[in-house]
């Protein structure tokens, strides 16, 4: 399956990225990069490997999730062979705020 990242996600990934790379050093921030990457070519071959998420239960859609390093959630859905990342954030900031960024 194909991954089409949203404008939202792709702009909280770089955000994340960049905090680690402030934080942490551009070392640490290729490793995260890497394991995003990671990530999303198992969805590609797994799409349903993520949970659903409970945040977005009242959508139509049936928005999954990963945790990625353990500080980082990717929220995905599928429609047809295309999975779309809709949102990307750091698991420590509240998820309900996050949630409703979604459209």
């Amino acid at each position: 399956m194909r991954i089409e990242w949203t404008y939202l996600a792709d702009r909280q990934r770089n955000q994340v990225a960049n905090y680690i790379r402030k934080q942490f050093g551009a070392k640490r921030m290729k490793v995260f990069l890497k394991e995003v990457r990671s990530t999303t070519k198992m969805l590609s071959r797994n799409p349903n490997i993520g949970s659903i998420d409970p945040l977005f239960e009242d959508r139509p859609i049936a928005y999954r999730y990963v945790i990625i390093n353990n500080l980082s959630k990717m929220v995905y859905y599928i429609d047809d062979d295309v999975i779309y990342i809709a949102a990307f954030w750091d698991t420590r900031r509240e998820p309900k705020k996050q949630a409703e960024q979604v459209k």
